[in-house]
């Protein structure tokens, strides 16, 4: 098969691309700067990565991108809570009206599609809000028009490779100023709770959103529930900001916090937490085994160290 992915260059979608070709799949990456051409070939098998040009707020070019793919795991957006704030319009066109565009070309070429979206769906941010609006729109499409839409709601994704800036994502921020010796910044008292899940695990589940048959594109139990069927890409796990901090000061072997204020569209002691219970039907009707945190920080923390050049 080959799959559209938007977003394969993000720090989810590289690895939404290599489970992929590891499953022998090709990978049609809808890109902004290169034209349609073979980028490489996964060790060991023909699958390929291919860049087609074009951008979801596009609809020319996500239509023909749709209609050359099998299906399509879509992560292209806009991202950040304060940083969306005071100009809400690139996540507007880019989550909202780029999901149009991807659904409705999945409805005219009748292609299945696995969508990302938030877990703090209900904080009052322009990146929550539209990325929620998607997935309200996603139930729609597959109510109205009979698409096949998973909606996979990702909670905080953490791992090797994932960017400090210009969106300000927790681990690399803890983890990169502990390895210079520089005091980790925490916003707030650090009570707020987060949902810390490995990003191989959030690309396992996009994958298997879109390729497993399951009957996840229904509301239950009725038409128009309140909270349809989702896949909750999340370990459950209840673990404070505080508690983040420390275990990669461990992980480092030394390391300071300061508190600051919070930061605009974040509320204070929030919980954002995922229901592994959901993820019964992509996994033969087991709740999976997700990685722990304490053994993902240990990889990651030890990759940012080999990789220092990067950061500085």
């Amino acid at each position: 098969m080959k799959i559209l992915v938007t977003g394969a260059s993000g720090f989810i979608g590289g690895y939404v691309v290599e489970n992929l070709l590891g499953r022998g799949h090709d990978v049609l990456a809808l890109d902004r700067l290169r034209g349609p051409r073979r980028l490489h070939k996964a060790e060991g098998s023909s699958a390929a990565v291919w860049h087609y040009l074009g951008d979801v707020r596009d609809a020319t070019a996500v239509t023909e991108a749709v209609a050359l793919s099998d299906g399509v795991i879509h992560l292209a957006g806009v991202l950040g809570t304060a940083e969306t704030i005071d100009n809400p319009l690139p996540a507007i066109e880019s989550n909202i009206l780029g999901s149009l565009n991807i659904f409705q070309a999945c409805r005219q070429h009748r292609k299945r599609c696995a969508y990302i979206t938030v877990g703090n769906w209900f904080m009052h941010s322009a990146y929550a809000i539209t990325k929620t609006t998607a997935e309200n729109l996603a139930w729609m499409f597959n109510q109205e028009h009979s698409t096949e839409i998973a909606v996979v709601r990702a909670l905080n994704a953490y791992g090797p490779r994932q960017k400090a800036a210009p969106v300000r994502k927790i681990v690399p921020n803890f983890v990169l100023p502990a390895l210079r010796g520089e005091a980790i910044t925490i916003y707030g008292d650090g009570e707020s709770i987060m949902d810390m899940v490995w990003v191989g695990d959030v690309a396992e589940v996009l994958v298997r959103a879109l390729l497993e048959e399951h009957g996840r594109f229904r509301f239950e139990p009725e038409p128009y529930a309140v909270n349809p069927v989702k896949f909750e890409a999340g370990t459950g796990r209840r673990t404070t900001v505080n508690a983040v901090a420390q275990m990669v000061i461990e992980a480092v072997g030394t390391g300071t916090v300061q508190h600051l204020p919070m930061r605009r569209g974040e509320p204070q002691h929030s919980v954002v937490l995922g229901d592994p219970e959901t993820l019964r039907p992509l996994y033969d009707g087991a709740v999976p085994a997700l990685r722990t945190l304490e053994d993902g920080l240990r990889d990651t923390v030890g990759w940012y160290r080999k990789h220092t050049e990067l950061w500085t």
